[in-house]
């Protein structure tokens, strides 16, 4: 009986092999951060102290007739004043996330992907620092200069996963800002009276899917998203507002495309077993109606330190 059961499992296993099925395994979970952004800031600040104090006395005198005696008056006066001033230009780095350019790339792995999506938290910038005029009170009043405080970086993803910011999650898609430029632009046409007038956006990002427990780096390209908005003034002095929502709207579009593509991309060359979540007719660029064929999976592993 137990070695019908033996050959029983047996030819199971074989049949499972030839047909090439596999068991199920879970599905793995990705979290896509916002988009981090560092931008450098300049603020004027003052910060000053002064002291003042005076005293004065005065006597006065007295006469007595034409031919009486006569007092004398006297006046004693002292001022004291001590101040200290000091005005600047301090220059400092913001770091902040743009939240509105990755939902459509979350649509775009829900739609094309078998991956379950997970909710990171929100950078933590750390606690509201003192600014630089109340530093530089501090130091005046003090004599002492208070040590500034190490904040959080945006760009400092290991740090955020060691930090727990995306727990949960097998997989984080991090996407940095490389560039970020609005257009705004009035061209006439020529032989008519008439203008066009064009608003357009270019963002450009960097972004990198990171294995959450070994860091490794399965996919790292830049994408590229383009919104834009053509409105044909007459010569009557037209005022039309370019829409910006629009505007905003192509280029999150175009960059989730984009993002999509490329990660399906370089998945089918670093892993293979990643790549089979990825539906090829999707997230592959077309060439003549027909999707791209897959680059053969090689074994390529990035490891940041």
């Amino acid at each position: 009986m137990q070695r019908r059961t033996t050959l029983a499992a047996a030819l199971a296993a074989a049949a499972l092999a030839w047909s090439g099925a596999a068991p199920a395994q879970n599905p793995p979970r990705i979290a896509v951060t916002d988009l981090a952004y560092a931008q450098q800031l300049s603020e004027y600040f003052e910060a000053g102290t002064y002291q003042r104090s005076s005293q004065m006395s005065a006597r006065g005198s007295a006469s007595h007739g034409l031919y009486g005696g006569s007092g004398s008056h006297s006046m004693q006066a002292s001022a004291q004043a001590s101040g200290t001033y000091v005005a600047g230009r301090y220059s400092y780095i913001e770091q902040r996330e743009l939240g509105a350019y990755t939902n459509d790339i979350k649509g775009a792995l829900l739609r094309g992907t078998t991956f379950r999506l997970v909710q990171g938290k929100g950078f933590d910038a750390g606690a509201p620092q003192p600014s630089k005029a109340e530093q530089v009170l501090h130091q005046v009043q003090g004599g002492k200069m208070v040590p500034p405080v190490r904040q959080p970086q945006v760009n400092d993803i290991i740090a955020r996963i060691k930090k727990g910011e995306f727990n949960g999650a097998d997989y984080v898609l991090f996407g940095v800002v490389s560039s970020i430029a609005f257009s705004d632009a009035l061209s006439p046409l020529q032989g008519t009276a008439s203008a066009t007038h064009q608003y357009g956006l270019d963002l450009l990002a960097d972004f990198s899917l990171i294995h959450t427990r070994t860091y490794e780096i399965k996919a790292a390209f830049s994408a590229q998203g383009t919104g834009n908005d053509t409105k044909i003034l007459s010569g009557r002095g037209d005022i039309a507002p370019p829409n910006r929502a629009k505007v905003m709207r192509e280029t999150s579009q175009s960059l989730a495309q984009s993002v999509f593509q490329q990660l399906g991309e370089q998945l089918g060359a670093t892993d293979p077993g990643l790549a089979r979540g990825v539906r090829p007719a999707l997230a592959l660029p077309l060439q003549g109606g027909q999707p791209l064929a897959a680059p053969q999976p090689q074994e390529q592993v990035l490891i940041l330190k």
